[in-house]
């Protein structure tokens, strides 16, 4: 099976990177961003509205 990636991206500083999904948490679990320090819900760090789909599918599962 492989892996499922997500694509990243801060709201606060437009940090952009990549984490597995299988390392993540649920979309309203609170997030913070290495590089800046914001905190915000999960969900407001994905890149686009699939990667949020991807990992609503994994945590809902």
């Amino acid at each position: 099976m492989q892996e499922a990636w997500l694509q990243l991206r801060c709201p606060a500083c437009s940090a952009d990177w990549e984490e597995r999904v299988s390392d993540l948490s649920a979309p309203e679990t609170q997030f913070v961003c290495d590089d800046c320090g914001t905190e915000r819900p999960l969900s407001e760090f994905m890149r686009t509205a699939r990667d949020l789909e991807v990992l609503q599918e994994f945590t809902d599962g």
